[in-house]
């Protein structure tokens, strides 16, 4: 096979696993941004946690509102919690990785918050551990996932919100994940401001 034939097939399949979900999760993802939405029209905020590139995008969702998304506004509260490595580093040495996220979730998590927990498999332990966390304090849960959602889908309470892509390739999931984060930062600024 040619690369450029292995390139055109890497864009079909992107293009296809959009195209299903483009069919599946509108509704998902406007129930998320919803929670979102009345979570900082209360004055709460929106934390954010996910491994490797899910961190990454969790860092990319709390940019695009901590500084602005397409138009100009003010910014809005939110915290990606994979980004402070001094603080990761300390939990993970003094007690687990999987109480990484949980523990940010504990001290910085108040009741009416949001947490977008992001996970390919649905079965990020650190991940995991931080929705049980969010709804210890009273903070709804926007999951994005991918394949089965794994064991984050029995965590899930009625009040939280799976956006769940429907594809089995972690690199089709993240590219998915990218284009529900927009959509969601866009309804945001929509709603919020005109």
């Amino acid at each position: 096979m040619k690369l450029t034939d292995r390139i055109r097939q890497h864009f079909t399949d992107s293009i296809q696993t959009k195209i299903t979900a483009a069919d599946i999760l509108p509704e998902a993802i406007a129930r998320g941004a919803a929670l979102m939405v009345q979570a900082l029209l209360d004055g709460h905020k929106i934390l954010s946690c996910g491994n490797g590139g899910s961190a990454a995008d969790a860092q990319h969702f709390s940019a695009e509102l901590l500084n602005r998304f397409e138009a100009e506004r003010p910014g809005l509260p939110a915290i990606a919690l994979s980004t402070d490595t001094s603080t990761i580093t300390s939990i993970a040495n003094d007690y687990s990785y999987d109480e990484i996220f949980a523990k940010q979730v504990k001290a910085l998590g108040q009741p009416g918050d949001i947490l977008l927990a992001i996970s390919t498999s649905g079965n990020s332990r650190n991940v995991l551990q931080a929705i049980k966390a969010a709804h210890d304090r009273g903070v709804k849960v926007v999951a994005l996932s991918g394949r089965s959602g794994g064991e984050m889908v029995s965590l899930l309470s009625a009040d939280d919100v799976e956006i769940r892509v429907p594809a089995e390739s972690t690199a089709r999931i993240q590219e998915t994940h990218l284009l529900a984060i927009h959509c969601i930062c866009d309804l945001i600024d929509y709603q919020l401001f005109g």
